[in-house]
């Protein structure tokens, strides 16, 4: 007998094509794949003809824990993206205190494994003193490096030390590109000290140079050593000339649904709501991503999920925190994308599920086929809904997105073949694993 048995599905295969079918999982794995299967389940759904994908892969989450968990935690954060048809995620290290050693790696590891409903993976964090903790600590999915944008230890700026760290080891290195010189020197110069800067002002101090100086900075580096380099949140179309001019095999990134489906004429209705780093950009940058997406300089798709409070995000500009929740709008998003021709079906399992899983060498994940582990969505892609505050699941309570009519919403996700979403309810029970990276 079969765990889990899906018929009826549109079953979406790593070709690009879909198989109108049934398929079975047992003891975690996906275990069969045909236009029909015999026997029995012990449970079954009735896919009624809706898509079944693999599940999304979010590599870039800041879920808050330890430290920020009024805004967020492991748990509240993988429900989130549960709903959202996430079933691994990967989670940054600038939480309180940061993830920088071994200590902080265990205790985030096992409470992943007793509080998330989804699978996970974490960033160890660079300082400019920690250089053995970033190549012996694990299971590690890569080392995070802020040239810009933190605080506390966190900040490595100077080019001594990105050397140092850039220089000794193997391990991905994943950078946040922004210039940290750059943006002192903007704040400095273009905000006043009073209190009633309009939001906007953000994405005018951190324009698109103080990215790219950050990401040139990163490539060199990378070059000089041979080092693998993923950048992080790529938000311009500067940067997207650039890589296309000349990016290393060595070297991928990544762009986020706020940068394709935001811009900076969303602050006169969304405020700081919208605020992020790096920021949103001009309504015709997006076109630059798009274009980068579809030619392959950008690789895969993140969100950057960074929930805060919505009493601290209507503080006056700069005292209001930069970020925005964001895994459970991802997949929709690009689904209502690809309803209006944007991007296909293949291109988002590729750049959500597949992609991802390749990049950071995640075994047996992002693929719908026999054998690989059964993390699966089951999409409505002819259904829309409307994204509503009180709906969200995350803690903090409301999205960017909201009021956005926005296609292909989970019906169902499946994390290591056990229901753990169906039709806006959490199933308890069911938690997710550690996640392994290959070398």
């Amino acid at each position: 007998m079969h765990d889990l048995l899906i018929r009826n599905a549109a079953i979406a295969l790593p070709d690009g094509d879909l198989l109108e079918g049934d398929v079975a999982c047992a003891e975690g794995r996906i275990t069969a794949i045909a236009s029909q299967i015999g026997g029995d389940g012990r449970e079954e759904i009735d896919a009624e003809g809706r898509l079944l994908m693999p599940g999304v892969i979010d590599p870039q989450v800041h879920f808050r824990e330890p430290g920020g968990s009024e805004k967020e935690d492991l748990a509240s954060g993988s429900r989130a993206a549960v709903r959202g048809g996430v079933t691994s995620f990967l989670e940054m290290p600038n939480c309180n205190p940061p993830t920088i050693d071994q200590e902080q790696m265990d205790w985030k590891i096992s409470r992943g494994r007793a509080t998330s409903v989804a699978n996970f993976g974490f960033f160890v964090g660079a300082t400019v003193d920690n250089l053995e903790s970033l190549n012996n600590v694990h299971p590690a999915c890569g080392i995070k490096i802020f040239m810009g944008s933190s605080t506390g230890s966190l900040l490595v700026n100077e080019e001594k030390d990105l050397d140092r760290i850039f220089g000794n080891g193997e391990r991905l290195i994943a950078v946040h590109a922004e210039d940290e010189t750059r943006i002192r020197e903007r704040t400095a110069t273009l905000l006043s000290d009073t209190e009633t800067q309009d939001y906007a002002i953000h994405s005018v101090i951190r324009d698109a140079k103080t990215a790219l100086i950050a990401t040139e900075r990163a490539l060199h580096l990378s070059e000089k050593y041979g080092r693998r380099l993923h950048i992080l949140h790529l938000s311009t179309a500067e940067e997207v000339t650039r890589l296309r001019a000349g990016k290393p095999d060595q070297v991928t990134c990544e762009v986020l649904p706020n940068h394709l489906f935001l811009n900076t004429d969303d602050y006169a209705t969304l405020g700081s709501r919208v605020q992020m780093n790096p920021p949103i950009r001009d309504p015709e940058n997006t076109k630059g991503l798009w274009a980068g997406l579809h030619d392959g300089v950008i690789d895969i798709i993140a969100t950057d999920h960074a929930p805060h409070l919505l009493a601290d995000k209507e503080k006056p500009y700069p005292r209001s925190p930069s970020g925005m929740p964001g895994v459970e709008t991802s997949l929709p998003l690009m689904m209502t994308a690809m309803r209006e021709g944007k991007c296909t079906l293949n291109q988002i399992l590729r750049w959500m599920c597949s992609g991802p899983a390749e990049l950071y060498k995640i075994p047996n994940k992002g693929r719908l086929v026999e054998g690989y582990d059964a993390d699966l969505a089951l999409v409505d892609i002819e259904g829309s809904r409307e994204v509503r505050d009180e709906e969200v699941f995350s803690r903090t309570g409301w999205s960017p997105f909201s009021g956005r009519v926005l296609s292909g919403w989970p019906t169902h996700t499946i994390v290591g073949g056990r229901v753990v979403f169906e039709k806006g309810v959490i199933r308890p029970g069911v938690f997710g694993e550690p996640l392994s990276f290959g070398s």
